[in-house]
């Protein structure tokens, strides 16, 4: 991680616990999430506090919230990958060009969304694109090598 980002996670941390024993306890979890519009209960904020407390002491540690908040981060990248792969698949049910499988991406639906973005490719093109991250070698990508590709 480098040194802003840190730094960043730093003062969210320290705004967080509002007590300054350097450490975030459910309530301060759930007082500072409610201050900038997220909503938590009292046992979700729990239970979020006992599924990340890495010490076992009932507290978040600085370590604690950086993993909470990278993980938290790491699941909306997912979202938005899963929203752009389902784009992909939009395609190919618009031109009924697939192979049939649902969930992949084939040569066609990947020509047709590219040609929407304005970069003309042909079909033998496109093949050679999805050749290079096509782990099982179906000639698709199904959501695990989308992901792989866009990593």
């Amino acid at each position: 991680m480098d040194r802003n980002k840190s730094k960043q996670y730093e003062r969210v941390f320290s705004h967080f616990d509002e007590n300054k024993d350097g450490k975030i306890s459910p309530a301060e979890l759930r007082l500072c999430l409610g201050t900038i519009g997220g909503e938590i209960s009292e046992s979700e904020a729990e239970a979020v506090v006992l599924l990340m407390d890495s010490d076992g002491d009932g507290l978040l540690g600085l370590e604690d919230f950086i993993r909470l908040v990278e993980g938290t981060e790491e699941e909306e990248k997912v979202k938005d990958l899963k929203e752009a792969f389902k784009m992909y698949e939009e395609m190919d049910d618009e031109c009924k060009c697939g192979t049939g499988s649902s969930s992949s991406i084939t040569p066609r639906s990947l020509k047709r969304m590219l040609s929407r973005l304005g970069e003309k490719k042909s079909v033998g093109e496109c093949e050679v694109m999805i050749s290079q991250f096509d782990l099982n070698g179906d000639g698709v990508l199904n959501f695990d090598e989308f992901r792989n590709m866009m990593a």
